[in-house]
């Protein structure tokens, strides 16, 4: 019998995710059945997600995300001991899988069970950032919906994260040009130092109308937003006539209270008059097509063209501490947690 232990949410979150909205609840896995595999986790990820979606689950639910794990028990000749898999079961150290099984953990469309894509002797956690979920994000949520030429100007939110700064970089690879707003002085040498962005702005420092006024003076042509509220709208207002905005989050509103959420500036006269198009997304819709993107993102990282950083907290009882932190841009690039 294997003793597994697991993050189960209790309470609806109230501002910032407290200690006490979490229990760390132990149990007895089951024998295995034809079919199933028992793995243990390497690597768990810590999301904006697991924020946005907690008033939408029902009370209690058990903490979902994605993992690396290994196959250390199996009775199916698919996965034999020693295969590493990505499965969206969440905050666990131990659980048995079944990728015959349709009840699953977390969030519709994401809930998968799929190999570790091959990686090319990159850290296997990167199969949970860069070369995961993350990383299909910001490739199709990018390209897809910002359908960028080279030439044009980029602008990321939340630049310094795990999927803006992999935007950032692959609008260079495009040949756009790229601006980046983060949350520190730090993360912005980041983005211009090492990540190659042409501009990068600390956004609790600076006016924003006036560095995009500096940094994009002919305007914007594609927005990658992670950020929404008075930000965003101060963006689109600078955009040019049939410029694209492909919206992944809205991380500056998650811990408001919804009915108290700051209000912003109204968007339509943008979109109207310069002929925006705007579109949100869920990397769900592509999901035949992660290995598509997978493997592209492993070229670009292995020849150099794509920058990966984490940002890695040791130990599952410190997974609550890496969520709140990534919550609160203490992260430069991905946040995960290594168990």
């Amino acid at each position: 019998m294997v003793r597994a232990k697991k993050y189960v949410v209790c309470k609806h979150f109230v501002g910032v995710p407290k200690r006490d909205d979490f229990q760390i609840v132990e149990e007895e896995l089951p024998p295995l059945q034809h079919g199933q595999f028992l793995v243990k986790a390497e690597y768990i990820s810590v999301d904006p997600c697991q924020r946005s979606f907690n008033k939408h689950k029902e009370i209690p639910y058990e903490q979902f995300s994605y993992q690396v794990a290994i196959v250390i028990e199996s009775k199916n000749s698919e996965y034999p001991v020693g295969t590493r898999v990505v499965s969206h079961e969440g905050w666990r150290d131990y659980v048995i899988l079944d990728p015959s099984s349709r009840e699953r953990v977390g969030i519709p469309g994401l809930d998968t069970i799929y190999k570790l894509p091959d990686l090319q002797n990159l850290p296997i956690s990167y199969g949970i950032g860069a070369v995961g979920m993350p990383g299909a994000t910001a490739y199709f949520g990018f390209l897809e919906i910002c359908q960028p030429r080279a030439g044009e100007t980029l602008v990321v939110s939340g630049a310094a994260g795990a999927v803006g700064s992999l935007v950032g970089q692959i609008g260079k690879v495009l040949g756009l040009r790229v601006i980046g707003f983060a949350g520190s002085d730090d993360k912005v040498q980041w983005l211009t130092g090492e990540l190659g962005f042409d501009h990068a702005y600390n956004y609790r420092t600076v006016n924003l109308a006036s560095a995009l006024n500096e940094a994009a003076p002919n305007g914007v042509d594609c927005y990658f937003d992670n950020v929404g509220g008075e930000f965003s709208s101060t963006i689109m207002a600078h955009m040019n006539q049939s410029g694209r905005v492909s919206i992944s989050g809205f991380i500056s509103s998650y811990n408001d209270d919804p009915s108290e959420t700051a209000k912003a500036s109204i968007v339509q006269p943008p979109i109207l008059f310069k002929q925006l198009r705007v579109e949100g997304f869920n990397v769900s819709k592509w999901m035949d097509r992660w290995p598509e993107a997978f493997k592209e993102l492993t070229q670009w990282i292995k020849s150099g063209k794509i920058i990966v950083k984490e940002h890695i907290t040791e130990g599952f009882e410190n997974i609550y501490d890496a969520f709140v932190g990534m919550l609160a841009g203490e992260n430069k690039g991905k946040a995960v947690v290594k168990i």
